[in-house]
């Protein structure tokens, strides 16, 4: 087995980069401050890098701090849960499944009373989140990886593809003097507000408001003449969404994630004009320790993928 440093200086470590604060790591670990700074500068002369960045105010982690303190903060927390568990048999450990903020809210979680159902031997823990956990450090046991194609390096399956679509909520409809009508002329969506969100993958062929115009014949000219004034954007693609339900624009959204919104009437497709997205992935390491519910998730998952909320797989 691999040398590990003491398991002090990577506590240390671990909870000033958690509290940002020596003080507050000290009193959690109950040392002194110079203490704490002993071990840290014991654990930056073994990995041969600094870990903190100490000057000026406020404390913050380099690069390789940030790199290290993710995998010793899930270290932690899978000792914690382990020794919290030794000595209750028949206590199920969650299941912890990652993925994208937006499907885990719009379209996973509206799901979880059918799996409960079906499954209550094996309770979830849902981490939702757009970064991109490692399965193979033990930071989740499945994710749902959103991708343009399947995860490398993970036994993975495609369960579901979308398609992006001009989505609006009716009261912006009937406010827009389209009360009645399906959708807006592409004429419409050149002086009613945009809603846009941040892509985190950063992928240029992201389907964005550009992508759409220029799909819909519009020249740059056309579509950037009108583009600034009266727009929002969002850096979580949540809050768009919900800006959206508000009626205070138009967004694109996948068809996959407001599927529930779609189905309730709580939007709409504000126009026919559909950008095509990326691919839903369930995946798991290989070799998983505990495979009988890794696989019964992803069943479960492929099996209701294209079963509204509520109902279950026929």
């Amino acid at each position: 087995m691999q040398k590990l440093p003491p398991l002090r200086a990577l506590q240390a470590f671990e909870a000033v980069a958690r509290h940002r604060s020596f003080k507050a790591a000290a009193a959690e670990l109950n040392v002194t401050p110079t203490a704490i700074s002993h071990q840290i500068r014991m654990l930056e002369q073994i990995c041969g890098k600094a870990l903190l960045q100490r000057r000026p105010r406020p404390l913050r982690l380099t690069v390789a701090g940030e790199r290290l303190y993710p995998a010793l903060r899930s270290g932690f927390a899978l000792f914690a849960e382990a020794v919290a568990t030794v000595g209750q048999p028949g206590v199920a450990r969650p299941l912890r499944v990652t993925s994208p903020n937006a499907f885990a809210s719009r379209w996973l979680v509206p799901r979880l009373p059918a799996w409960q159902g079906l499954h209550p031997e094996w309770p979830l823990e849902i981490i939702g989140t757009d970064r991109v956990l490692d399965l193979a450090a033990g930071e989740a046991d499945v994710a749902i990886r959103y991708a343009r194609c399947a995860p490398k390096g993970l036994v993975s399956t495609e369960f579901a593809r979308d398609t992006f679509f001009a989505v609006a909520s009716p009261m912006l409809l009937a406010r827009a003097g389209r009360e009645g009508q399906a959708t807006f002329d592409i004429g419409d969506l050149t002086h009613i507000p945009l809603i846009h969100y941040e892509w985190s993958s950063g992928d240029p062929h992201a389907p964005t408001w550009a992508q759409w115009f220029a799909a819909a014949g519009l020249t740059a000219g056309d579509s950037s003449a009108r583009r600034g004034r009266h727009d929002l954007s969002f850096r979580e693609e949540l809050h768009a969404i919900d800006a959206v339900v508000a009626g205070q624009g138009v967004a694109l959204c996948s068809n996959v994630v407001v599927d529930g919104l779609l189905r309730s009437g709580a939007l709409c497709k504000a126009h026919a004009l559909g950008l095509p997205g990326f691919g839903f992935y369930v995946a798991h390491a290989a070799g998983h320790p505990d495979l009988a519910a890794v696989e019964g998730f992803s069943g479960w998952l492929l099996s209701t993928a294209g079963t509204p909320a509520g109902e279950h797989p026929a």
